[in-house]
């Protein structure tokens, strides 16, 4: 059959999802041509393979592998589309590594909106094109109504980091500083304001970035004097420095008032009972650093777009518990322990 007779099969504007989409036949062959294709072109992709082959430069290999499952599926500054692919160019970005491919996995709900599929698919193509990676391969599975709450997408990113360089979480020492690339909170309370219709003085909009640049940057400026970084995602950056403290045998000390978080969040915050160290981010980075490379990184990542409000918000302790202590506003201090539960469920 010619390419021909597969354009514009797919009625996107009002159609939606059936079991036939996912059956290997015509409709599936032409949901991945009308909706795929056309939002992740590429010369990968175009070669219609279930694999895809590439050349890599020199230096180390990085994968990671993500779900998302996020609710609502659209939200302020993005969707899960968006999201999937900023948060794994993320996870491979955070080993200091340049991404190069990703694959996309869906699982699709039988009725949900092809108008809704290829607006998530194109901010999908959208993203990857933005940070310079191209989506080489994927899978798509329809399941029956009511199994799949709409999508849910996997992605699985590779990317490589260059020689001489290993950011790993054992590596935090006493007295490495603690830097952040900006204000916390915000994708997890642009989500909860969607999802409960929710609206403030000041809009909050998702983070969600691919944040690989504004880490070049920063290697680029002390790459050996960077211990580890790490995008502060589920749990916030409570959990993500409970984490490293288990895993380098630290304690961290930090300021509260040295942590950016916009009014409008912490106001959120303030209203639905919840602690903005504990909300996720998607477009920040938590980054443990030497103490005489600070000032030069914190200057690297100022001058980058995604690090303007970057900060210092304390450093690391010797300590045999492993906790992270805070020093309030009010001179007084407090364990930042993990997260007990789900502080805000379906966030990414």
């Amino acid at each position: 059959m010619s390419s021909k007779a597969y354009k514009r099969k797919l009625d996107i504007r009002s159609g939606c999802i059936d079991m036939s989409h996912g059956s290997g036949g015509r409709a599936m062959a032409h949901l991945i041509s009308e909706v795929f294709h056309d939002s992740f072109r590429n010369q990968w992709l175009d070669r219609g393979n279930d694999q895809a082959a590439f050349d890599v430069g020199a230096g180390r290999m990085v994968m990671t592998t993500d779900g998302y499952v996020i609710s609502p599926l659209f939200f302020p500054g993005g969707n899960i589309g968006s999201l999937a692919v900023h948060g794994t160019i993320n996870d491979v970005a955070m080993a200091g590594a340049r991404p190069l491919y990703l694959s996309a996995s869906f699982i699709i709900e039988e009725g949900f909106a092809l108008a809704d599929l290829k607006r998530i698919a194109d901010a999908m193509g959208a993203a990857a094109r933005e940070a310079g990676v191209s989506i080489v391969t994927g899978d798509t599975k329809v399941v029956e109504r009511g199994k799949a709450d709409g999508v849910f997408i996997s992605t699985t990113g590779i990317g490589v980091v260059p020689d001489g360089l290993d950011l790993s979480a054992e590596k935090a020492g006493v007295g490495d500083r603690v830097l952040v690339s900006g204000t916390l909170g915000d994708h997890g309370i642009a989500v909860m304001s969607s999802r409960q219709n929710m609206t403030f003085e000041t809009d909050v909009v998702s983070d969600s970035a691919a944040l690989h640049d504004l880490v070049a940057a920063m290697v680029a400026a002390a790459g050996p004097d960077i211990r580890v970084m790490r995008d502060p995602t589920r749990g916030g950056l409570a959990a993500t420095l409970n984490e490293l403290a288990q895993q380098s045998k630290v304690g961290f000390r930090i300021d509260e008032d040295a942590i950016p978080v916009r009014p409008a969040v912490a106001a959120a915050c303030e209203l639905l009972g919840l602690d903005p160290l504990y909300v996720a981010n998607e477009g920040k980075l938590v980054a443990v650093v030497a103490p005489e490379a600070a000032a030069t990184v914190l200057a690297a990542m100022r001058a980058h777009p995604l690090g303007r409000g970057a900060v210092d918000i304390g450093r690391v302790v010797e300590d045999d518990h492993r906790f992270v202590q805070m020093t309030t506003s009010f001179g007084g201090g407090r364990i930042v322990d993990w997260l007990s539960g789900e502080q805000l469920p379906r966030i990414c």
